[in-house]
């Protein structure tokens, strides 16, 4: 089983849409995937047309007197599930600093789906948090979209800075560019500095679409709405290159 937390300390960077499209793409790729929507908005639910809210005893869960697959929902799609993301969520700070080894039991938690699922996302909220730490201990690769411009470093570092002051393999994370406007010089050159600066960095970015937009009016990935749109070909192609480079083979 491999984890993927799809993160970026700033919100409104397209951490949703990727994270949808990607385990999408992923199950029909023929992995057993799981998303976890973490995030107490419940965007991914939603896009997903499922309802927020899924009465789960979430301290029971994260104590581990719980087990979390009971509330794992089917999808409309093939080897696709998901969790729902709950209200509740926005507790988890507080639920997980009650309990020992506060900074692992995210971990703890996904261990216990390992033999239910391949591949597992994880869409995050946005911030550094006693969660963002369970995030980070508990991913195997770390997913993080990046807006093109010079704040992007900067958030991006400060992520770098966060894994190596404690002890994580920073080797681990992975950015690619988000919501690009190629026609924005800023975009252009933000792009040209930070692939030269930043490793592991994708080299296929997603484009700034209302297609991409039009997901919370549809809520389907877009790949489902239209296999031949430039928001669908974008998130194939960054999808290929991620499976490629950081996936086992099927």
């Amino acid at each position: 089983m491999i984890s993927i937390g799809v993160y970026n300390i700033k919100g409104g960077v397209g951490k949703t849409s990727a994270a949808v499209n990607m385990a999408y793409l992923s199950s029909i790729d023929g992995y057993k995937t799981l998303l976890w929507d973490i995030d107490p908005q419940g965007s991914a639910t939603f896009y997903m047309h499922k309802k927020q809210g899924m009465d789960v005893r979430l301290k029971k869960v994260i104590s581990g007197k719980e087990d979390i697959s009971e509330y794992v929902k089917k999808t409309d799609y093939d080897k696709l599930s998901l969790l729902p993301s709950d209200f509740s969520l926005r507790n988890l700070d507080i639920l997980l600093d009650d309990v020992k080894k506060s900074r692992r039991r995210l971990y703890d938690v996904l261990k216990t789906l390992k033999d239910s699922f391949e591949i597992i996302f994880l869409d995050c909220p946005p911030s550094i948090s006693l969660l963002s730490e369970n995030v980070f201990h508990a991913s195997d690769i770390l997913l993080v979209p990046m807006i093109p411009t010079p704040l992007s470093k900067r958030t991006y570092l400060q992520i770098v800075q966060f894994y190596n002051e404690n002890g994580l393999d920073e080797s681990v994370i992975v950015p690619f560019f988000s919501m690009v406007e190629k026609r924005k010089k800023i975009h252009n050159e933000s792009m040209e500095e930070l692939i030269k600066t930043i490793p592991n960095i994708c080299e296929n970015s997603i484009p700034y679409l209302s297609e991409i937009e039009k997901m919370g009016v549809i809520r389907k990935p877009v790949a489902v709405r239209s296999m031949n749109s430039r928001g669908s070909a974008a998130f194939h192609l960054l999808w290929d290159e991620f499976k490629k480079k950081h996936l086992p083979g099927k």
